[in-house]
């Protein structure tokens, strides 16, 4: 696995070496027998190969693009996996696939991508490079070939990876996924990471043996030998979880969490008399009815905070109130810090005369200022959503990551008209035509059923759920039906508390909202 840094000849390849400790845990699942025919398809250093034959095998084959690896086997062909022709005749594929982003991939790898069969009928410039690894790894396998692989685990739920779990839903099951959560196994590698055993078959089995590591210690040999026995200790969680269907989410999590989600989605139903603005989904989202925008970049967010003091009429005007992530609480928020931001194109001539402050204080960080890609001085890098954050209504901030190992909620704040939110915070604003209340749809974004929906089926790696507009705009809405007498009187008592507990922050009022939640959700 490899997340590929931008001109990092070093990592060309996306190569980030497997720990030997994993390398024989893994070649441990293996179930063939020793006369198996086996493929690493990108076997680096060779540690799988080193592994398999310890292990007794004999018939190993590694493919590897870059010729400076692997130089003691002789075992090991030198050519790429993903134009290589090979017979659908292995009973194992195993490894450590490469993962590069399609932005971040050298150029002979696009253009061989390019004019790749496979990768023209399932893929296209939005996909990984891991894809390509597993699907042609599938490919090569006889029926009831496996395929070991240790990878990231963000495919198993995003828009762009449905092609590919299309395909192995269509040809095969999961045995097994190890789920590491945040553990350290690849060295300055910040990832969820798993290991998954997955059988090319016509056959289908009904559940997945999901064991998961939940600490982010290192892992050790013992701590590996105790997930494969399914023993039982405080860092480890083991769940049967329903097998993956075509066309869905692939959710880690078991049969009774999963009916628990859905049945959140089934009460957030279209209402036919909303059609004109409901998604594609067969239940609302709040993106149907809000309007959603990542703050704005600085480039340099110290170089931008100010005091107000000392500064002249026209600085002072030529300032915004800022929110930091740092600053959210759930339904609140604490203080705002006031940022520079000046009139775009300015000369520098005229910004020595009226905004002398400002210039002497960003003096001090030209030279960092001016490494900002290539901008000018004195603007901000990217004002995004700019319009949006400047209308004179209240808006919803939340961090744009969030941790959650050691807590239950989010942090959907309220903030006033004229407030800012700079890159690690995201704004929500109530569309025009909604009718539900910006406190109603405040107190639904902080209720426990968004947690626990988002905490399975946002964007989630390791402990951190990211909140940018498109996984903010896939939340499930419970929309108000007001032809209903009594939804209606809810929908103003939610906003009523709500109000309340913005004056007055107290728990009374938040268990108030919670039991008219479960209200609604019960009609």
């Amino acid at each position: 696995m490899a997340v590929l840094t931008q001109n990092n000849s070093k990592n060309k390849y996306g190569q980030y070496f497997t720990p030997e400790i994993v390398a024989d845990f893994m070649v441990s699942l293996v179930s063939a027998g020793k006369e198996a025919r086996i493929l690493e398809p990108s076997c680096g250093e060779g540690i799988f190969l080193r592994v398999l034959a310890t292990h007794g095998f004999q018939h190993i084959t590694g493919y590897e693009i870059d010729q400076d690896l692997a130089q003691d086997f002789d075992n090991v062909v030198y050519a790429s996996f993903v134009s290589a022709t090979l017979p659908a005749d292995y009973d194992v594929v195993i490894g450590n696939p490469p993962y590069i982003r399609w932005s971040n991939l050298e150029q002979e790898l696009k253009d061989e991508l390019q004019q790749n069969t496979l990768w023209n009928t399932y893929f296209n410039s939005l996909c990984d490079y891991l894809y390509i690894f597993i699907l042609k790894s599938i490919e090569v396998l006889k029926e009831n070939g496996e395929l070991i692989f240790i990878c990231p685990e963000y495919w198993l739920n995003t828009t762009h990876s449905l092609s590919l779990r299309n395909y192995m839903v269509t040809n095969g099951y999961f045995e097994a996924i190890y789920h590491f959560n945040e553990a350290p196994i690849f060295d300055k590698v910040a990832s969820s990471t798993i290991i998954f055993k997955y059988i090319k078959s016509k056959e289908k089995k009904p559940t997945i043996q999901l064991k998961k590591y939940l600490s982010n210690k290192k892992i050790t040999h013992t701590v590996l030998s105790k997930l494969a026995q399914n023993e039982l200790f405080e860092e480890a969680e083991y769940i049967e979880i329903p097998a993956f269907e075509k066309n869905s989410r692939w959710i880690l999590a078991d049969s009774q969490t999963q009916q628990q989600l859905s049945a959140i989605e089934i009460k957030c139903h279209k209402i036919d008399t909303f059609s004109l603005f409901s998604a594609k989904q067969g239940y609302h989202t709040v993106g149907d009815f809000c309007d959603i925008g990542n703050g704005m970049v600085s480039g340099l967010d110290k170089a931008f905070q100010i005091s107000l003091d000392a500064l002249n009429e026209k600085e002072v005007k030529n300032t915004i109130r800022v929110i930091k992530a740092k600053h959210l609480k759930p339904y609140l928020h604490e203080d705002t810090t006031p940022y520079i931001f000046v009139p775009d194109g300015i000369l520098e001539d005229d910004f020595i005369v009226d905004f002398p402050y400002f210039y002497q204080h960003l003096q001090s960080f030209r030279q960092d200022l001016e490494k900002r890609y290539q901008y000018n001085n004195w603007e901000w890098v990217f004002l995004r959503n700019f319009a949006l954050f400047s209308q004179s209504t209240a808006r919803i901030f939340v961090p744009c990551k969030e941790r959650i190992s050691h807590k239950q909620y989010f942090r959907f704040a309220l903030v006033e008209a004229g407030i800012y939110p700079t890159q690690d915070v995201t704004a929500i604003f109530r569309k025009p035509h909604t009718k539900e209340h910006l406190y109603y749809i405040l107190a639904y974004l902080n209720n426990r059923r968004v947690f626990n929906w988002l905490k399975h089926n946002g964007i989630v790696k390791g402990n951190i759920v990211e909140f940018s507009e498109k996984p903010l705009a896939s939340i499930p809405f419970r929309a108000i039906d007001w032809q209903n007498e009594q939804e209606t009187a809810w929908h103003y008592q939610i906003v009523t508390l709500v109000e309340s507990y913005l004056l007055s922050p107290q728990d009374n009022y938040l268990q108030a909202i919670h039991h008219i939640f479960d209200l609604l959700f019960a009609v």
